[in-house]
C-alpha cells in the first residue's frame, strides 16, 4: 500500500537525517564535532544514543557504540558502496597474529539528558551507531506503516526485521541466511514468526581492503580491531529488531562465549561457524 511505504520512507529518512556517520550534516556528525560540549539534540536521535548505551550495558561492553574512529582509520570512513568491497565468496581470513592494542572503552562516559534532549560526548570519541541504528529504523518503520494503515506489517532492511500487527494464518515467512541483499541465492533457512523481530550479522557480507589488507565491519571494543572469525553469521530472535540485532552483533564479538550469553538472555538463535558448522539454541527451530 502507498501509505505504508511513505510511512516507511518517511522514517528511514528521520533515521539517516539522525544517526548516520556518513551525511556530514546529520545530527550525529554534528554531535561527533562537538564532542565535550552538551549539544541539543531530536527526541529520535537521544532515542538512538540511548539504545546504543543500554546495548552497551547489557552485554558488558561488547557492543560498543564509540568505536568510530577506529573504523575511519580502517577505511570505513564514508558509504560502503565506496569501498574496495571484497567478494561474499571469499574465505574468511584470520586475523594476523599481530599485537593487539588494550583499548579503554568510554560509552560510560557519554552524558544524555531528557530535558531538553540533549547530549555530550567525552572528547576524543566519535559515535557509530552502525549497531543499532538499522536495526530501530526497522522497528520504528513497521510501527509507522502498521498505524498507518491498520494492517500487520513486516518490515526487513538487508537481514534487520521487524514485525507490527497481525501476523498471517501460518506466520511470516523468513529465510535466514548469510548474504541477505537482493538476488542472492545464499544456503540458509526457511522459517516462520509471528511477531517481534529477528535479525542476522555476518561477516561475509560487509567486508573491504584497506592497505592491502582485509577489514570487516564487526570490531572487536576491547582492541579496536575487527574480531577474529570464530562465527561467521549469527541470527537471533527477539521482542523486537534492536534488541535481535544488539544480540547478534554480541554474539559475533563475544566468538565461544556467545551461546552462554545468549542462553543466559533466553533468546532463540542460528549460530553458524566459520567453517560453515550450525548451532541452534534456545528453542530456535531445526
Amino acid at each position: 500500500m502507498a501509505s505504508a511505504r511513505r510511512a516507511v520512507e518517511a522514517e528511514l529518512w528521520a533515521v539517516n537525517a539522525a544517526a548516520s556517520r556518513f551525511q556530514t550534516e546529520s545530527e550525529l556528525c554534528r554531535l561527533n564535532r562537538a564532542a565535550g560540549t552538551l549539544v541539543s539534540v531530536s527526541p529520535l536521535l537521544l532515542q538512538a544514543l540511548k539504545l546504543a548505551v543500554g546495548a552497551a550495558i547489557l552485554t558488558g561492553g561488547a557492543v560498543d557504540p564509540t568505536l568510530g574512529h577506529e573504523l575511519c582509520g580502517l577505511g570505513y570512513d564514508r558509504d560502503f558502496d565506496q569501498l574496495a568491497q571484497v567478494p561474499v565468496t571469499r574465505a574468511l581470513q584470520r586475523r594476523p597474529d599481530l599485537p593487539r592494542p588494550r583499548r579503554t572503552s568510554r560509552w560510560a562516559e557519554i552524558e544524555l539528558c531528557d530535558d531538553p534532549p540533549s547530549a555530550r560526548l567525552p572528547v576524543g570519541i566519535q559515535i557509530d551507531l552502525g549497531a543499532t541504528a538499522k536495526a530501530l529504523a526497522s522497528d520504528r518503520a513497521a510501527a509507522a506503516a502498521h498505524t498507518a494503515t491498520g494492517a500487520g506489517v513486516l518490515v526487513s532492511l538487508g537481514g534487520d526485521i521487524s514485525t507490527a500487527g497481525d501476523c498471517p494464518q501460518d506466520g511470516w515467512p523468513i529465510y535466514v541466511t548469510d548474504d541477505h541483499r537482493p538476488n542472492t541465492s545464499a544456503e540458509g533457512q526457511a522459517i516462520t514468526i509471528r511477531d517481534g523481530g529477528l535479525a542476522t550479522s555476518s561477516l561475509l557480507v560487509r567486508r573491504w581492503d584497506h592497505e592491502g589488507r582485509e577489514q570487516h565491519h564487526i570490531f572487536d571494543p576491547w582492541s579496536g580491531r575487527p574480531v577474529d572469525p570464530y562465527w561467521r553469521t549469527v541470527s537471533v530472535a527477539a521482542g523486537d529488531c534492536a534488541d535481535a540485532n544488539i544480540a547478534s552483533t554480541a554474539a559475533i564479538v563475544l566468538a565461544e562465549r556467545a551461546p552462554a550469553w545468549l542462553t543466559e538472555q533466553q533468546l532463540p538463535a542460528r549460530l553458524v561457524t566459520v567453517d560453515g558448522t550450525v548451532k541452534l539454541l534456545g528453542g530456535w527451530p531445526a
